[in-house]
């Protein structure tokens, strides 16, 4: 920097004595000064500093320019009056991303809690998981409320007139039957069913036509001129039959993902418990783990691409945008302003009370996964970006990350609670009822309790949204007032799901460092199931078998040369296996 603010005049001009050089004595002026310095600085620094910002957030990047550039063609497009076939054809790049998202979340999900809780001890683990459901129920209640505060001060729905086409009176699930079916998916009884399908209570209808009545409905004297008191007229009016629904066992065409959590959650402790002998499936779900990683660091690159036509797709079946604002625009903002204050707000200033940590830095490490989420409206799907993020930038233990992501994904759906609980309100307003206290009690629970069995796919909100409009007597039918722009908010409300999820992952890191000791390396200590083996082994006479483990198959860089990481041997008794 020295040399930058001297003159160039010679070596002999750049004295020792830096105070008492005086400026005027090179003759140049400080233009002159401030033109070389910038020239030096672009020339040094410049091509450095574009070619890091490149390599650290260039997918961001293309990410965030993918989505604009899907928005600006989508709207460029809207008035070529594209056939249907067409809008399929335009659309395909992007089918083909969610495809490939999708087709990670079972491999994702499996290895990740079976080789994440193995490794754990029961007590840091059941410590782990309490924290964990805890904090989860808490945050969506929190958004619920949120929700509730802001839709009763701005009151989107008083004063709205809203046409919609309604679906007229059909079967309508209650919400016993909604907390019985997902008692049942936590519980599937075929595993492999359960990774494409997931069971749905059915209502079949059956009519219940009147037997004929024996005394008559009404009685009436028709004037005769015959007979001077008029003749009596006997009127029958048959009632219409009676629909009556029962219930009957069925299926929805999604993966049980809450089933799949709950199996290999429990595999993953008993592995654990078994100590050497679960150490070759463990290492299996490890190996499964890494190629998911793998394929998903190639396969980001795509994602870009994919993203503009999605987006493009998406925009392209979007209904006339100045009807939807006459008609919703209040409703929007009200969800958005929700999202704003629970995401940005309130869920940061939980992190930074618990952790004592800047947010806002952990959450530069999530844009990637922040964005992906806003483009493909599936936390499900996001799941793997956000398991790379939180392992790359935010540098979160990777048990940790292995247990709350999954969960999280599951059950923690802030976003849809939120929208859940706005949307009822909504409704509400739109057909001037008014609700008591009591009944936004309700409301809160329903929306809370709604949002844990949501799917994480797009539009699941719509599906649970009848439970909550049920709840307080509100007629099911009526979410067609809110489906013309549930599509766009449903991008939003996944990103804060998201968001909820990552900061969740970096807090129970932060009050379970304890639990998961860290050794001279900074990396975590192995846990038992994969022990070094004692001199005094006292199993049996049968003839160990040595096998190398690596723990998460990474390698550690140790000054110049990178080395692979021998943590542990563990000898296991090949009779046994």
């Amino acid at each position: 920097m020295e040399e930058l603010l001297l003159p160039s005049g010679g070596e002999e001009e750049a004295r020792s004595d830096h105070s008492s050089y005086v400026p005027g004595d090179a003759g140049r002026t400080m233009g002159d000064r401030v033109k070389t310095f910038i020239q030096v600085t672009v020339k040094g620094d410049l091509s450095s500093n574009v070619r890091n910002f490149c390599k650290k957030n260039g997918l961001l990047t293309l990410s965030v320019v993918a989505v604009l550039t899907g928005c600006t063609l989508g709207f460029m497009l809207r008035g070529t009056q594209l056939s249907t076939q067409a809008k399929i054809y335009f659309s395909f790049p992007g089918e083909l991303l969610m495809r490939m998202l999708k087709m990670l979340i079972l491999p994702l999900i499996t290895s990740s809690l079976m080789s994440g809780l193995s490794s754990m001890e029961s007590k840091a683990c059941c410590r782990m998981g309490v924290l964990t459901v805890t904090y989860y129920l808490w945050t969506t209640f929190i958004a619920v409320v949120v929700g509730i505060v802001l839709v009763i001060i701005i009151k989107p729905g008083v004063g709205t007139e809203v046409e919609s086409n309604r679906l007229g009176g059909g079967p309508v699930m209650t919400s016993a039957d909604a907390l019985l079916d997902l008692i049942r998916n936590m519980v599937p009884s075929n595993l492999i069913e359960a990774t494409f399908q997931q069971y749905k209570t059915d209502l079949v209808p059956i009519l219940k036509v009147p037997t004929r009545t024996i005394q008559p409905n009404f009685v009436y004297v028709v004037p005769d001129e015959s007979d001077p008191k008029g003749r009596t007229v006997y009127l029958e009016l048959t009632p219409p039959p009676e629909v009556m629904y029962k219930t009957s066992p069925g299926s929805s065409q999604q993966m049980n993902v809450l089933g799949i959590v709950i199996f290999s959650a429990t595999m993953g402790l008993l592995l654990g418990r078994m100590g050497e002998r679960g150490a070759p499936l463990v290492n299996v779900c490890q190996c499964i783990n890494e190629c998911v990683m793998k394929i998903i660091n190639a396969a980001v690159w795509y994602f870009p691409f994919g993203i503009i036509f999605l987006v493009a797709g998406k925009i392209l079946d979007m209904q006339d945008p100045s009807t939807l604002g006459k008609k919703l625009g209040w409703y929007g903002i009200t969800v958005l302003a929700g999202l704003f204050v629970h995401g940005l707000i309130l869920l940061p200033l939980f992190y930074f009370i618990l952790t004592k940590k800047n947010p806002f830095s952990y959450i530069r490490g999530l844009l990637q996964a922040m964005v992906i989420a806003l483009a493909t409206s599936s936390s499900s799907a996001t799941l793997p970006i956000t398991m790379k993020c939180l392992l790359e930038n935010c540098h979160v233990d990777r048990q940790i990350a292995r247990f709350v992501l999954p969960v999280g994904a599951t059950i923690n759906m802030d976003g849809t609670a939120l929208y859940e609980a706005v949307a009822a309100i909504f409704i509400a307003q739109v057909n001037d009822y008014e609700l008591d206290f009591g009944q936004l009690v309700t409301i809160s629970i329903t929306a809370t309790a709604a949002s844990i069995g949501a799917a994480g796919i797009p539009q699941a909100g719509l599906v649970t949204m009848v439970i909550v409009l049920t709840s307080v007597g509100l007629p099911p039918d009526d979410i067609t007032l809110i489906v013309a722009i549930d599509w766009v908010l449903d991008r939003f409300r996944t990103m804060i799901n998201v968001l909820g999820d990552a900061l969740a992952a970096g807090i129970i890191a932060h009050l379970c460092r304890k639990d998961f000791p860290l050794s001279e390396t900074g990396k975590p200590v192995p846990s038992y199931g994969t022990q070094t083996p004692h001199n005094n082994s006292h199993s049996v006479d049968v003839p160990m078998t040595e096998i190398h483990t690596h723990k998460d198959c990474m390698y550690d860089t140790m000054g110049d040369s990178a080395g692979e990481r021998h943590a542990h041997t563990v000898y296991y008794n090949i009779c046994q296996v």
